[in-house]
């Protein structure tokens, strides 16, 4: 059994259609979900009552609007205590964007690969697709696939199926509204291949712009999830660099008085440095890309990448002084640095974490 779980809120002519289409279908049971939409939109979840109950479907409310995410996690909670043999679940949105046949071939892609996250992809090439809907999702696409290491075709798309077990993980994932199925992308990483479905490419023009995505604090919501992962990258390698001047500093105090010359500075150097790098790998192990990775594999590669970062970096900058030598060497360093920053994160997540 797959439930299909469609989360509504003030909902259209669209909605009945479809869940008639899926009753012709013969695709069943149906959750539904309103999210708080009020007395006035109460006519279309009991018109919904009655076209799902003969195939065990169920209307769930919530008192006021909670957002998209918790209406799928009250779905979640509801099948894994009510159908106890469901496999997992297929996600849909109530407006029409997602036909009975696509919700079909994603029902029939979990029967198939029930350990597996399956995703209903579109198709955002053709000359038809909202601007504003291609260029933002290609825009989401390079962002999740850099910072997170998730690759797929559509990181937007509401219809989803995810198999039981997930979506008991899900239930303590933070989000509550459309971020929820970032996170969702993101939680599947490494536990949950993905199986993309290509599916028809649904857009009303003259009703797109009843959608409840709000392309402002929704946009923000999500972006702000690669934001943290990003910035505990930042923090980590900031805390580093205090770490290590702060250990140069010191160590310079203590051998200064014993080794004399400048050979004391070397010595402070590589110590701080070996101590700053171990803490910057522990950080980063634990806590920015949390890998579950044996010390004995992630170790070695992110001593090798530190040591041709360090080569790579002074090798750069001293090319690029010789090359424009009027230019203030700062004025290198930097730019040269921040690249090979960008660059080190993608490895590390890629490579050694």
């Amino acid at each position: 059994m797959i439930p299909v779980v469609i989360p509504s809120y003030e909902p259209d002519e669209r909605f009945p259609a479809l869940l008639q289409a899926l009753n012709t279908a013969g695709i069943g049971p149906v959750v539904v979900v309103d999210d708080g939409s009020g007395v006035e939109y109460q006519s279309f979840f009991e018109k919904a009552q009655e076209l799902i109950k003969e195939s065990g479907g169920v209307v769930l409310h919530h008192e006021v609007n909670r957002g998209k995410g918790r209406g799928l996690k009250t779905a979640f909670q509801y099948i894994l205590e009510n159908y106890p043999d469901a496999i997992g679940c297929v996600t849909a949105d109530s407006d029409g964007q997602h036909t009975p046949g696509c919700i079909a071939s994603c029902i029939k892609a979990l029967e198939g690969s029930p350990d597996s996250l399956i995703l209903g992809v579109r198709d955002f090439t053709g000359e038809d697709i909202p601007f504003k809907s291609r260029f933002g999702n290609n825009l989401t696409i390079k962002v999740c696939s850099y910072l997170c290491g998730v690759k797929v075709s559509d990181t937007q798309t509401g219809l989803r199926g995810i198999p039981a077990k997930f979506m008991k993980e899900l239930l303590d994932v933070p989000g509550e509204r459309f971020e929820f199925e970032m996170r969702m992308l993101i939680e599947s990483k490494d536990k949950y291949p993905i199986v993309e479905v290509p599916i028809e490419t649904v857009y009303d023009s003259k009703e797109n712009h009843q959608t409840h995505f709000d392309p402002i604090k929704d946009s923000i919501r999500i972006y702000s999830i690669f934001g943290k992962m990003f910035a505990k990258f930042i923090v980590s390698s900031l805390s580093s660099c205090v770490l290590d001047l702060l250990l140069f500093w010191i160590f310079c105090r203590i051998f200064e008085p014993v080794i004399g010359n400048a050979w004391y500075a070397a010595v402070a150097t590589a110590l701080a440095r070996v101590i700053s790098a171990v803490y910057n790998y522990t950080i980063n192990y634990k806590f920015v890309f949390k890998s579950d990775k044996s010390h004995a594999s992630s170790l070695p590669k992110y001593a090798l990448l530190a040591v041709i970062q360090l080569c790579l970096s002074a090798g750069l900058v001293t090319f690029f002084v010789w090359l424009f030598p009027l230019c203030p060497e700062l004025a290198i360093k930097i730019p040269v640095d921040v690249i090979l920053f960008l660059m080190s994160y993608y490895i590390q997540r890629r490579f050694v974490y």
